[in-house]
């Protein structure tokens, strides 16, 4: 039932949107693209990341991926030699661009995490001041209560909270060095990604799309509607796959289950939900270009859905960060304990990400009832 509230059919009044509306979307995006490649070029490499290469890299990105989903949903009406070599190139600036933020966010997500968890105060949560705070990790709050009870479990016992506040400063310590080095060597990948050659072929090109889109001589005349209805289709038979009945507990300890094992695979539980995130995706920017909406946001319930799977995809990536820096060899016993609690924190955002997702798209069953 929830198909009726999502195809992008059901809010099309008027004439049927057809190549027109699809050159039209690539046009713009591609004019997004170079608005912000100029930026980024004008605003220089940005040392230590500062606000105007982030904001230009992350328009870079927008932009990048909006067409290489688009080349994918409408990749009929296009030229097909055209298409698929500009897809997995438009993939890889966005995935090159995406790391640096990727691990900023990761850091900072896990830092506050530890905060939380050892009941120190969140306002000394800079890098400088955990590393500082290893050196006095046995004057720390020792039974100190957290501010926000992250575990969905009682609070642990007095010695247990003293494990991890002494545990917590040398933990953030050691995923400050691990990710802070890899944020800068994908810095430097980003950097020479955008100086090299395959760079500059995929920007000519992208430039020829600002003014001339490849589109088959039948486009001009083709609904795109099918097309975007099949993008949905996709993602709500993914969706199915799901385990919503027991995404729809707050907890799940069968996510747990394979905790910190010497096994550094993904999560076997997060791909399919990986997969419906970007799924979600492609339909959103479906819905763009047959509704012609900026964003693809008027509807804040396929919104939520969508952010809902960001924080699952953050959350996740994050445990396995965590469970990485515990197989550090010769780390002292209360690190290790840290660093597992913050391992099951973050499992446990993991399912309260599911379980609002599960909400939202319940939600959406019930309106298009």
């Amino acid at each position: 039932m929830a198909q009726r509230h999502l195809d992008p059919t059901d809010h099309v009044a008027g004439p049927a949107p057809t190549g027109d509306a699809l050159a039209d979307y690539l046009r713009g995006q591609a004019t997004e693209f170079l608005r912000a490649l100029r930026l980024h070029r004008e605003n220089g490499a940005g040392a230590n990341g500062s606000e105007g290469p982030v904001d230009a890299a992350l328009a870079l990105r927008r932009a990048a991926r909006r067409i290489s989903a688009t080349l994918h949903t409408f990749q009929p009406l296009l030229d097909t030699d055209w298409s698929e070599g500009m897809r997995p190139e438009l993939a890889w600036v966005s995935g090159t661009l995406a790391m640096e933020h990727a691990y900023t966010s990761r850091l900072e997500r896990l830092l506050t995490a530890l905060h939380r968890l050892s009941g120190t105060d969140p306002a000394a949560g800079s890098r400088a001041d955990v590393a500082a705070g290893s050196r006095a990790a046995g004057a720390a709050r020792v039974g100190a209560a957290p501010r926000d009870a992250g575990l969905r479990n009682p609070p642990p016992a007095t010695q247990e909270r003293g494990n991890l506040t002494v545990g917590a400063a040398k933990a953030g310590a050691l995923l400050d060095r691990q990710l802070t080095l890899a944020r800068t060597r994908a810095h430097s990948t980003a950097l020479q990604a955008m100086g090299s050659s395959r760079f500059h072929a995929i920007a000519d090109k992208v430039a020829v799309l600002a003014s001339e889109v490849p589109l088959k001589p039948t486009a001009k005349t083709t609904d795109l509607r099918p097309l975007a209805t099949a993008a949905h289709d996709r993602l709500t038979d993914a969706v199915t796959t799901l385990p919503l009945v027991t995404a729809g507990h707050p907890y799940n300890a069968a996510a747990l289950i394979h905790g910190l094992s010497p096994d550094t695979v993904p999560h076997p539980q997060d791909a399919p939900w990986h997969q419906v995130r970007l799924l979600l995706r492609l339909h959103r920017y479906a819905r763009e270009v047959v509704l012609g909406e900026p964003d693809g946001t008027s509807d804040l319930r396929l919104l939520a859905a969508g952010q809902a799977l960001n924080q699952h995809r953050d959350a996740s990536e994050a445990a396995a960060a965590a469970a990485q820096a515990a197989r550090t060899p010769r780390i002292a016993p209360a690190t290790a304990y840290a660093l597992g609690v913050l391992h099951a924190d973050q499992r446990h955002e993991v399912e309260a990400a599911r379980f609002t997702f599960q909400q939202c798209w319940q939600k959406e069953a019930v309106t298009a009832r």
